[in-house]
């Protein structure tokens, strides 16, 4: 049986000229990388943009990964940047709420769906709308922290910004999100008994 090549194997692979080593690393972080990009971006186009956009920069860059951090530490740096740099070109307004596009997936799906699975749709879409009512930077330490599993050292190096700002700021995000969460679930819950 073979093993799985690690990050750095790939990166080594690519440098001396296979390209197709990094196809394998496109596979690996492009779900993440898309998922930072759409909490940033709020719907899919642009999101795919910025992603497309990432893995061409990290591509022409590669040379310059120091290997001191993770790849995907550094991959999600390159994200965040790219995301930030597109949204003030594009000049979004990045603090409004884009719930339509997921109310409308649900709506087109609920009669094929289970309960559990339209449950949890719901709830992610509450989740969803919550986070983008964040700072971007806060929205980008949850999504790292919380979806992309990396520690508060590899947020802040991603983000550069120190460990302990960055776990004042989860801290503090995670309060919003509570404090939110808390107000469109009690809207949910009179929105059941009145109708």
């Amino acid at each position: 049986m073979q093993q799985q090549q690690t990050d750095q194997d790939l990166i080594a692979e690519v440098l001396m000229g296979n390209t197709s080593a990094y196809s394998e690393l496109v596979k690996r972080h492009q779900r993440f990388v898309f998922t930072l990009a759409i909490r940033f971006a709020k719907n899919r186009e642009d999101a795919e943009e910025i992603a497309q956009d990432c893995f061409v920069k990290a591509y022409k860059a590669l040379g310059t990964f120091k290997q001191t951090s993770k790849f995907s530490t550094w991959l999600y740096t390159i994200t965040y940047t790219t995301a930030m740099s597109f949204l003030r070109k594009k000049r979004i307004d990045t603090q409004s709420i884009h719930g339509n596009e997921n109310e409308l997936e649900l709506e087109g799906h609920k009669s094929d769906l289970s309960d559990n699975l339209a449950e949890r749709k719901s709830t992610n879409k509450y989740l969803d709308e919550a986070i983008s009512t964040l700072s971007n930077d806060d929205i980008a330490i949850v999504t790292l922290f919380y979806k992309g599993e990396q520690s508060l050292e590899e947020i802040a190096a991603a983000l550069n910004m120190p460990a302990n700002t960055v776990k004042v700021r989860l801290h503090r995000a995670r309060a919003r999100l509570k404090e939110r969460l808390e107000f469109l679930l009690k809207d949910e819950v009179k929105e059941l008994l009145w109708n």
